[in-house]
Formats: structure tokens, sequence, C-alpha cells
């Protein structure tokens, strides 16, 4: 039987790296990925009802955008971008608000502080500081905070991960234990030892292993609401970020906690993105029906 918390320990360092330092495996990374997704955010921040940077913390990237969708009642969809905690900014994932805000989505895109000037435990932090911000200032930003959804992708992932797992109530008298009414996260990193050991990634995160342990959703940090969830994986990642996907699946879902796996056939960690973009795409319907079924639950409960 595989142990999947020590399974990793037989990679060598170029095994390592082959797995998890992704932009190697794409040359045209900064060439052509970033510059488009680059453009595409420019022309939605410029196209489109927007209020930007605004600030929810102290930290020099704690701001967030929102993207309006016209109808404050609406789903609130919060999205944190991926980067290995170290990499990206938030200005350059406005294009992912473009499919959801055309179909009745309020969109939020998160900032945070980066590696190594933060670590990834100030990192959740900022996150959840973010939710804060959003869930008590929601009306003045037309935001309906009972129709909460996040969504991460790579160590976005991982932060929505943690997201699932805060006790709200502890970061706000009147803040409701189900303030997250789902949870979509794209490629997690759900176990960060692996991470801690490939060496090209860990030098600018300085992560030791007792964060890696700590900071782990799959063994210290398991969800404390049954909101259900989609992992999704791009088809042509690489064996380890399937195994990541599929370790939190298989540790959480249930029968009361329905943790649903996707694969996006035909494409890779980077291009996963591109595909959920497309409004036509199988991926982003499977998100938006989890969105707005969580929002006509709510409102056929009556909560």
């Amino acid at each position: 039987m595989i142990n999947h918390l020590t399974y990793h320990l037989h990679f060598s360092p170029k095994e390592f790296d082959e797995q998890y330092n992704l932009r190697a495996g794409r040359p045209d990374y900064e060439v052509t990925v970033i510059p488009d997704w680059e453009r595409k955010s420019a022309f939605v921040r410029q196209s489109y009802n927007c209020t930007l940077d605004i600030r929810y913390g102290n930290g020099e990237n704690q701001k967030l955008d929102v993207f309006h969708c016209g109808e404050k009642l609406a789903p609130t969809l919060v999205y944190f971008h991926g980067g290995y905690w170290q990499r990206g900014d938030k200005s350059m994932y406005s294009f992912l608000a473009k499919p959801y805000v055309d179909v009745g989505v309020n969109v939020v895109v998160v900032g945070y502080d980066l590696c190594p000037k933060v670590s990834i435990t100030r990192i959740s932090e900022e996150a959840r500081d973010s939710i804060s911000f959003i869930w008590r200032n929601s009306t003045e930003f037309d935001l309906n905070p009972n129709l909460i959804t996040v969504m991460g992708h790579s160590a976005g992932g991982h932060i929505t991960q943690m997201m699932m797992a805060t006790n709200w109530p502890n970061f706000g008298a009147n803040f409701p234990k189900g303030l997250i009414r789902a949870g979509i996260s794209l490629s997690p990193l759900s176990y960060l030892e692996p991470v801690r050991l490939t060496e090209a990634l860990n030098a600018g995160i300085r992560m030791d292993k007792g964060e890696a342990e700590r900071e782990s959703p799959l063994i210290n940090h398991p969800p404390l609401t049954n909101a259900p969830q989609l992992v999704v994986v791009g088809g042509q990642e690489t064996t380890e970020f399937h195994r990541q996907a599929q370790m939190y699946v298989e540790a959480f879902n249930s029968n009361e906690r329905v943790i649903e796996f996707l694969v996006v056939p035909k494409v890779d960690h980077f291009d996963e993105l591109n595909i959920l973009e497309d409004a036509t795409s199988a991926f982003f319907n499977k998100t938006i029906a989890l969105i707005k079924n969580e929002s006509g639950r709510t409102q056929n409960n009556g909560t």
C-alpha cells in the first residue's frame, strides 16, 4: 500500500524539479503566456465596471479588485492567484472575471504579499483578512456576503483549501460558520513537503519543514464546512499535481461534504486558465453551476 505522505521521498532533485518547477517546462511562459494574460486583463479593466486597488490590509499587496455584474444579490466569486506564493499579481488575472461577470456573478480578485518578504503562514492570514474585509464591507461594494465562493489556482488553490478550513466565527462575532458557500481549487498544492524539497522553488519561498507541515491542508487543515467543493487539474499536468489534487479529494470527500474531482483534458497547468476563461467550455460551466447552485439552494432554504 502506498503511503501518500512519503511517496515523494524516492524522488531525486531532478525529479522534484520536473514535477513541481512548472515554468521550466514552459519556455514560452514569460514571452507568450504572461503577456497574453496581461493584455486580456488590461482590456477587462478598461471595458468592465470595476473598482480597483481597494486596500484590505497594511501589506504592500493587500489590495483587491471588484468587478461588478450590476446585481447586488448576485453570487460573489473571490479569486486568489497562483505563482508559488512568490510571484504574480492580481492585475494579471482580471481576464478571468469577464466570463463570470457576463453571466451575473460579481468577482473579487485578491492580491497578497509574497514570499520571501512574508511567509506562507502570513499569506494564509492575509487571505483570511481579505475574506473578512469582503464580508464586512459587502454593502459598500455592492456584493452579496451570503453567497461567497472562493476559487484559486496553484498556490491560490492552497489558499482556497485553507479558507475552507477556517473557523470564521473566530474572526468576527457575527461571522457565520458557513461564510463560504463553495470552494473551487484549481491545481492545488494540498501537501507542501514536496514543494519544500524542490530547491528551485523553495529558494524563494524559504519554507522550513515545520511550516510545510503546519500549512498543509491535507494533514493539518481539513475543511470545517460541508460546503461543496470542486478540485480541478489539467489533463497534461505532472503526475504530482494530479496526486496533490486526488489526495485532498480522497481525504475529505464524503456523503455530507461533496468534493468533486475534474480533469480538464489536453491542457497543462497554465493553459487550464485559458479554458476556464472560455464561457463555452465544459470547465467554465461546471464552475458556474456550482456557484449558482449554491445561490439557488440558499434562496430556496431562505438562509
